[in-house]
């Protein structure tokens, strides 16, 4: 296992982060799994017994399940606090009424002690507005996140499923007004989709925020399970909620190269998909979702992947996105200014 840097800041995290929407089986996020307080503690203790420092959990899964097992269980397993980095998220709806969701002052400040209640902890390390609010200035949230992060509650702030775009009008609120800076991104990201290297990838490199990956099998696409010939297995999430929406044309010939990949390689297809985004330096830790120990147990083992450069080639070719502008523009009009800056004897 290695631990990568958050972003900008001084923490270190795993490359594989243990994400928790699995659990408790209630409301919207009951399609997505039924994990309980027996099996959840089973799974995390087989991904901290794996070198994951790393947990990733949300108010809305499961109603707020999810924390509260999630809390129950490092507990119950004597997990040290400083041992492990808790990541939770605000945004969605939480309880019923008109302010019980979003990104306003008053939501987030109430939503960050219930979670701290659930989880029986008494501070968040990365907090993270979980979509992006149209009925909020950004302002607003930023600054009830350092109000947050000042009264000790919170340690890191980030965003997830935000734009370009957003994401810097708020790094540039927060340097104007002396706020905490935004450490790092939730996004999707995935052989079987790779627009977030359109701009959003681009963006966090040039202002050193981190990267966190949700459904880096694609809702299950990628899994081993899906086929060109068999294209919905009955029983698994993506026949019953085809999320996150995918190219499947594209997808497909991932798959294809991917099986051929994992039978002579000795590997799955899954462990497979997952080891890519390990190799993609922007990605700092990659979310776990799993039911079963057994699940888990193989693509934790994504860690010990290699790739050959042809290996890595095939796949790039398999899943690169079509050509957009100003994308294409832009590759072919700063080539010149590129090479030259490359040719550099002593880069600095």
């Amino acid at each position: 296992m290695h631990y990568n840097k958050l972003g900008h800041t001084g923490l270190f995290v795993s490359e594989l982060c243990f994400g928790t929407m699995t659990f408790g089986g209630q409301g919207q996020f009951g399609i997505v799994g039924q994990v309980q307080q027996a099996e959840a503690e089973a799974l995390l203790a087989k991904a901290l017994e794996a070198g994951v420092n790393f947990i990733d959990t949300a108010d809305t899964y499961s109603d707020g399940q999810a924390e509260r097992i999630t809390g129950q269980a490092l507990k119950n397993l004597g997990v040290a606090r400083s041992e492990i980095v808790v990541a939770t998220k605000v945004f969605g709806a939480a309880g019923p009424g008109h302010n019980g969701q979003g990104s306003s002052r008053a939501h987030i400040l109430d939503a960050a002690k219930a979670s701290l209640e659930r989880m029986q902890l008494d501070h968040i390390d990365l907090y993270q507005l979980h979509g992006f609010d149209p009925g909020t200035p950004i302002e607003e949230s930023l600054e009830a996140l350092d109000d947050l992060v000042r009264q000790g509650l919170v340690r890191y702030v980030g965003v997830s499923n935000w734009a370009a775009w957003q994401m810097t009008k708020a790094l540039g609120i927060s340097a104007l007004r002396g706020l905490t800076k935004l450490a790092a991104v939730q996004a999707y990201y995935t052989l079987a989709g790779r627009e977030l290297e359109r701009e959003i990838i681009p963006m966090l490199e040039s202002e050193g925020l981190g990267l966190l990956v949700w459904s880096p099998l694609a809702g299950g696409l990628l899994s081993g399970k899906v086929t060109r010939a068999q294209q919905e297995i009955a029983g698994t999430r993506r026949a019953a909620f085809a999320f996150p929406p995918v190219e499947m044309e594209r997808g497909y010939d991932v798959i294809e190269v991917l099986s051929a990949l994992a039978e002579r390689k000795g590997h799955t297809v899954a462990r497979l998909a997952i080891a890519w985004l390990l190799h993609q330096k922007a990605v700092t830790s990659v979310i776990l979702g799993a039911k079963r120990v057994e699940q888990l147990i193989d693509t934790l083992t994504a860690t010990s992947v290699t790739f050959e450069a042809a290996e890595l080639a095939q796949l790039d070719a398999a899943s690169k996105l079509p050509l957009e502008y100003p994308g294409w523009m832009i590759e072919l009009w700063s080539k010149a200014r590129r090479d030259q800056v490359a040719a550099q004897r002593h880069p600095r």
